[in-house]
C-alpha cells in the first residue's frame, strides 16, 4: 500500500500531476521536491509558479493536508514509496546528439541521489519524456550506487500526455493512464502498485498496462503525430493562398471523416511548447542510431515545415508592408505558445519576432500572461538553451527592438501591423474600430490563428492576412 510519494520536480508536469494525485488521493502525503527555492516558496504562496485554469483551486483544497512543497529532496525522497522524476531532459546542445538527442544529466543526477538516500526498496516512475531504453540505464546507475544490497528498485514509465491550458481537466479524466513495467512478477506488482493509486478517479478500462519500452515510445510517437497533423495541414494552408481555397474549410471537410478526427487541424503560425520539437529531435535521433535514415528524415520533415511556416508568415509580413518594416512599429498581440497558458518554450513568437526584428522592425509585444522578462530572456536565448537551468537566459538582450506592454490598445497605437500570435480568446472581443483609428494607414492585422472576424476587420478599414485563407486584393498586388 502507498502512504508516501515523492516527486523530484515542481515544473509543468510534476507540480500540477502531484497536485492531483493529492486531491484525489486525501489518504496518501505527497511531496513536491525542488533545488530551485524560489520555485518551492511560489508554490507554496497565493501566485503559483505556472498558470494554468483550475490549478489554483485543487492546490489550495489539499496544500498542507497531504500535498506539500519542499526543498528538503533526500529526506522526502528516503521516505517515500514511489518516486516520480519529472526533471528536464532538453535537447543536447553540445557532443554527441547535440540538436537531436536528449540530455540526461539531471535524470542521472537524481538517479544517483536516490540511490545514495535509499534504505527501503521504491518504485521509480520516468514523468519526464525520456528515450527508449532509458530505464535501462537509469536501473544500472541505482543498483551500482545503493549501498543497502537489499534495497529494490522498480522502474516504471509513466508518462504524462496533458496539454497545457487544459491540464488539469486532462489530469482529471485522462483518455488513458499508461504504465510500463517490467514482464516479471516484480514488475507487474509494481504497476499494479501504480495503477491503484490511479484507481482512485480513472477507471480501470483507462489504465493501460504495456512494458517499458512501448510506455517510453508511445509518448515519442504521440507528440510525434500530433505534430505531424498539424505540420500537414500548415503545409495545405501555403497551397490554400496559392489557389484561393480557405484551409478552414479543407479542415472541417476532412475532419468529419471518422478515420481522420477533426483534433488538430487547425493551421496556424507553427507549433510551439516544451514537448513537440525536442520529442520529434529525440525520435529522429533514435532512428538514426539504429539505422532507420528513411524514418528519421520523414519525421524531420515535420520540424522542417513548422520552420518553413514561421518563416513564411515573417516573409508575409514583409512582403505586404511595402517589402520593408525597418522602423516600423508591429503590435505582437500574444507571445505564449497557446492560450490559457503562460508557457514561452518553444513559442512560435520567439522566431516571428526575431524575423522581423532582423528586418528592422520594432516589436511592441503584449500578452496577458507573460512578463516582460520572460520575453527578453526568451529573445536573447539560443535555440535549445531554454531548458538548460544553468545556461539559460544569462543574457539578457533586445530591450531596443522591442518593447513589452500591459494593454493590447498600448500595443497597436501608432502600429503600421498587428501580428496575432496567440490565440486568447479577449483578441476576438477588442475595439478594433478604436484600434484601427490609432494605427499607421494602411492597417494590417497579420491572424497567424484565424481567430478573428476576418470580414468585420475588412469593414473598418485593416488589410487582413488570415493564414491559409483567399487573400486580399490589396495582398495579392502586394505578393505578386
Amino acid at each position: 500500500m502507498t502512504k508516501k510519494i515523492a516527486c523530484i520536480g515542481a515544473g509543468y508536469v510534476g507540480g500540477p500531476t502531484m497536485a492531483m494525485i493529492a486531491y484525489k488521493c486525501p489518504d496518501i502525503v505527497v511531496v513536491v521536491l525542488d533545488i530551485n527555492e524560489a520555485r518551492i516558496a511560489a508554490w507554496n504562496s497565493d501566485k503559483l509558479p505556472i498558470y494554468e485554469p483550475g490549478l489554483d483551486e485543487v492546490v489550495k483544497a489539499c496544500r498542507g493536508r497531504n500535498l506539500f512543497f519542499s526543498i528538503d529532496v533526500k529526506k522526502h525522497v528516503a521516505e517515500a514509496d514511489i518516486v516520480f522524476v519529472s526533471v528536464n531532459t532538453p535537447t543536447k546542445t553540445r557532443g554527441v546528439g547535440a540538436g537531436k538527442a536528449a540530455d540526461l544529466t539531471y535524470w542521472e543526477g537524481a538517479a544517483r541521489m536516490i540511490a545514495s538516500v535509499s534504505t527501503s526498496s521504491k518504485i521509480i516512475v520516468e514523468k519526464s519524456t525520456v528515450p527508449v531504453k532509458t530505464a535501462e540505464a537509469i536501473e544500472k546507475v541505482l543498483r551500482r550506487n545503493c549501498a543497502d544490497p537489499g534495497v529494490d528498485f522498480q522502474i516504471l514509465s509513466n508518462p504524462e500526455f496533458l496539454a497545457e491550458g487544459t491540464a488539469i481537466a486532462d489530469l482529471t479524466n485522462p483518455d488513458r493512464v499508461l504504465i510500463g513495467g517490467k514482464d516479471n512478477p516484480a514488475g507487474h506488482a509494481a504497476i499494479e502498485q501504480l495503477a491503484a493509486v490511479y484507481a482512485h478517479w480513472v477507471p480501470q478500462e483507462r489504465i493501460l498496462r504495456t512494458n517499458l519500452w512501448s510506455a517510453e515510445l508511445s509518448k515519442l510517437t504521440a507528440n510525434a503525430m500530433l505534430a505531424q497533423r498539424i505540420s500537414s495541414m500548415n503545409s495545405i494552408s501555403a497551397l490554400c493562398e496559392a489557389t484561393g481555397a480557405d484551409v478552414q474549410e479543407v479542415g472541417r471537410s476532412i475532419g468529419t471523416d471518422s478515420r481522420i478526427g477533426s483534433k488538430f487541424l487547425n493551421a496556424s503560425v507553427g507549433f510551439g511548447g516544451s514537448c513537440f520539437q525536442k520529442d520529434i529531435l529525440n525520435l529522429v535521433y533514435i532512428c538514426e542510431t539504429v539505422g532507420l535514415k528513411e524514418v528519421a528524415e520523414y519525421w524531420h520533415s515535420v520540424i522542417t515545415m513548422n520552420d518553413y511556416q514561421k518563416h513564411r508568415f515573417v516573409e508575409r509580413v514583409i512582403s505586404s508592408m511595402f517589402n520593408t518594416i525597418s522602423k516600423k512599429r508591429i503590435a505582437i498581440y500574444g507571445f505564449a505558445f497557446k492560450k490559457d497558458t503562460g508557457d514561452t518554450r518553444e513559442t512560435p513568437a520567439i522566431d516571428v519576432c526575431r524575423g522581423l526584428m532582423a528586418d528592422g522592425a520594432h516589436c511592441v509585444i503584449y500578452d496577458p500572461q507573460v512578463g516582460a522578462d520572460q520575453v527578453h530572456r526568451d529573445l536573447a536565448t539560443p535555440k535549445f538553451e531554454w531548458d538548460h537551468p544553468a545556461r539559460a537566459g544569462s543574457t539578457v538582450i533586445g530591450r531596443d527592438e522591442i518593447s513589452i506592454v500591459s494593454d493590447p490598445y498600448e500595443a497597436a497605437h501608432g502600429a503600421h501591423g498587428i501580428c496575432l500570435l496567440t490565440e486568447w480568446d479577449m483578441f476576438a472581443t477588442l475595439d478594433y474600430q478604436k484600434i484601427f483609428e490609432n494605427m499607421v494607414k494602411p492597417a494590417f492585422i497579420f491572424d497567424g490563428r484565424n481567430t478573428l472576424n476576418h470580414a468585420a476587420l475588412r469593414e473598418i478599414g485593416f488589410i487582413v492576412y488570415a493564414l491559409g485563407k483567399p487573400l486580399d486584393p490589396f495582398l495579392q498586388c502586394a505578393y505578386n
